[in-house]
């Protein structure tokens, strides 16, 4: 906390001695509303994956009328591949969005802030440092420890709906689509061919999405043609005495460790809700859920989440080091380059391209593709172990504390109080797509219930008469004598009505 306190009034201090890019251009005002602007977006984009993710298994239905805001998300981003679609922008979303921060807050070369020792100088400015606990703390963490176990209320708002359809969007422009080729080509190869959720695409549609993919592989090619041309032509950031070679593994090394964290956070999440069943035997799985969900009260998958995001963070920085082109107005373009395409590389849109691809997205759509396999691999349990001993060490304990703040303002509520956990809602048999393998008859609305015209009665007296045996038998006698006395009702009126005192016949 004292970290994140010190990180928070040295990057203010650096704004307002006009020490960062954006303060030093176009002032410190104009630095300090897009800083919290970015940060507080970022920070419901980070919150909104773990609530959308983990939330796909259950049945919106279920929170429809205690959560109206997430229930008309809940229906469109479970419907189709509308998940996969959000978590592809949001990826990308969160990427522009850091920029803005760092562009805002980030210390320009040789700054220097209140007679500071140079060590502390060179600690928390010019390695980023400061940066990272700041992004880290306020526009990341806080918010994924309390949507990892409070998700219905995390996103039950509009700030939450119009982020999630912004991520949409991004989607729709196609930067990023050579993912879903990836994706697609994993799933061959494991022999597990992607299943898509909707119908197959029209002649014009199917067009216009391999065109996305065309154009983003293209993109892809040429930032990773002139990245790996500027290393060797020693016009990146990266430290003088790593060898090149070094640095391309590195490089690919990184983005593998970084691919693998990200897909982790989609697969941790996406069996938080499913029962114990449907997460398989594997021993290697059930050991990572063993830590995850039974031990610290739950607190270890925030917990993760917490040394993940410095894993890959501290991963990003070298990343950042490889990627990040550093040509002079003097110095020869890589390649021969117009100035203005070297202006934009000098930016580093070509690293935030190739990792959103390669080392981030694609790994997430497979996660989400087959979460349980994901999980069913020792790289995975190693990493998680390694993620929970960085949260241990209490550098972002600050975010802790943010996140408890936060939850006790907003008045967040864990997701059990009101839907349950999953195999309390299996026993009560409440419709849950992770009982894909239980025949219920919840699921088509009545079984065994012979009262007329109960298939359209409310739905929780159906799941309690289909949970419940002797509620059922308790409604199958009320019709049963319905049915006598419909029938006594039936003969009575037979018998008045063909009575024949006289010898005569009545009319009935």
């Amino acid at each position: 906390t004292i970290l994140l306190i010190f990180s928070v009034v040295s990057i203010h201090g650096l704004i307002f001695t006009k020490q960062t890019g954006l303060s030093e251009s176009s002032g410190p005002i104009g630095a300090v509303v897009l800083l919290w602007v970015a940060i507080i977006w970022l920070s419901m984009i980070e919150g909104g994956q773990a609530s959308h993710v983990g939330l796909a298994p259950v049945d919106q239905e279920l929170y429809k009328d205690s959560h109206p805001v997430s229930y008309k998300i809940g229906v469109h981003c479970n419907k189709g591949d509308n998940l996969d679609r959000y978590l592809l922008g949001r990826q990308f979303g969160v990427i522009f969005v850091v920029f803005c921060i760092n562009l805002s807050g980030a210390p320009i070369g040789g700054a220097e802030l209140w007679n500071m020792p140079g060590w502390v100088i060179q600690i928390f400015f010019s390695t980023g440092f400061a940066m990272i606990l700041f992004t880290c703390m306020v526009g990341q963490l806080n918010t994924q420890v309390n949507a990892s176990v409070c998700m219905l209320d995390f996103i039950n708002n509009y700030f939450s709906l119009f982020t999630y359809w912004a991520c949409i969007f991004v989607e729709f422009t196609g930067f990023v689509h050579f993912s879903y080729a990836i994706q697609l080509m994993v799933g061959s190869m494991a022999g597990k061919p992607i299943q898509s959720k909707e119908e197959p695409k029209q002649v014009f549609d199917m067009i216009f999405f391999w065109l996305r993919v065309l154009f983003s592989l293209g993109l892809l090619a040429f930032s990773l043609t002139v990245t790996l041309a500027a290393l060797f032509d020693n016009k990146t950031t990266m430290w003088d005495s790593v060898p090149k070679v070094v640095s391309v593994i590195l490089f690919f090394g990184l983005m593998s460790v970084v691919g693998m964290l990200e897909g982790m956070q989609i697969a941790f999440f996406g069996v938080a809700k499913l029962t114990e069943e449907e997460r398989g035997d594997n021993s290697w799985a059930l050991r990572t859920c063993d830590i995850l969900y039974n031990k610290r009260d739950g607190l270890n998958l925030p917990g993760f989440m917490i040394g993940r995001q410095l894993c890959v963070v501290t991963c990003f920085f070298v990343v950042a080091r490889v990627t990040t082109q550093n040509v002079g107005l003097e110095d020869k373009n890589v390649l021969g380059l117009p100035d203005g395409i070297q202006n934009v590389l000098n930016l580093g849109f070509q690293g935030a391209l190739i990792t959103t691809i390669l080392g981030s997205i694609s790994w997430q759509l497979v996660a989400g593709a087959f979460p349980v396999a994901f999980l069913s691999n020792p790289v995975t349990y190693i990493l998680l172990r390694i993620c929970l001993f960085l949260e241990g060490t209490g550098i972002c304990n600050g975010a802790w504390v943010l996140a408890a703040i936060h939850k006790s303002i907003a008045g967040f509520q864990k997701d059990e109080l009101y839907i349950g956990t999953a195999e309390e809602r299996r026993a009560r048999g409440m419709q849950d797509d992770s009982k894909r393998e239980i025949d219920m008859g919840a699921l088509s609305g009545f079984n065994g219930i012979n009262l007329p015209g109960f298939h359209n009665a409310p739905k929780s007296l159906r799941d309690l008469a289909v949970a419940d045996p002797s509620v059922r038998e308790y409604i199958n006698s009320v019709a049963n004598d319905m049915d006598k006395n419909k029938k006594q009702g039936g003969a009575s009126a037979a018998t008045n009505g063909f009575e024949d005192v006289d010898g005569e016949e009545v009319d009935t």
